[in-house]
């Protein structure tokens, strides 16, 4: 099986994204301390970490090349 990207951890359960589907599993049956955006090897049930921290840079540059160009938010007092 390929590795899977950790989405969110609801409970006791964990929603893992396994090439653009979703699937759950038991966090019970995952390492102790997995965390959302770990990348997880379906195979031998460890974190790949070498993998997650090449997917958090990945998401920080998508971040800042989404962030480039547009205005901060207007400051002061408003109503709504």
């Amino acid at each position: 099986m390929p590795k899977a990207t950790v989405d969110r951890i609801e409970e006791d359960v964990v929603v893992l994204v396994v090439d653009g589907r979703s699937l759950t599993r038991a966090l019970a049956t995952l390492p102790a301390g997995v965390r959302e955006g770990d990348v997880v090897d379906l195979e031998t049930g460890t974190v790949d970490a070498e993998a997650t921290e090449a997917l958090r840079a990945d998401v920080r540059a998508a971040r800042e090349r989404a962030k480039r160009g547009k205005k901060p938010p207007p400051g002061g007092d408003f109503d709504l």
